[in-house]
């Protein structure tokens, strides 16, 4: 895998980039689930609650990959 000039390979930072959105999103998604939930629109407020589990599980899985490349000689030098 080529390594960039992060010192990171591509998959390691495409994985680390999709955490850190997921991530951001979930905590923009709890004001916008504030917002709906103070707005009396539960049914809103619940398809936040439901994107934001989804963003949890998408960065969960990401360190998981990311976990299991660190180490590796793939990973590159940033994570060995």
């Amino acid at each position: 895998m080529a390594t960039g000039e992060t010192g990171f390979d591509d998959v390691t930072y495409d994985l680390v980039s999709v955490q850190y959105h997921a991530l951001k999103a979930g905590h923009d998604y709890g004001q916008y689930k504030r917002d709906a939930d103070n707005a009396g629109k539960q049914d809103i407020a619940d398809f936040f609650r439901t994107v934001m589990a989804e963003d949890s599980a998408r960065a969960k899985q990401c360190h998981e990959f990311t976990q299991e490349l660190s180490g590796s000689s793939e990973s590159g030098p940033a994570v060995t």
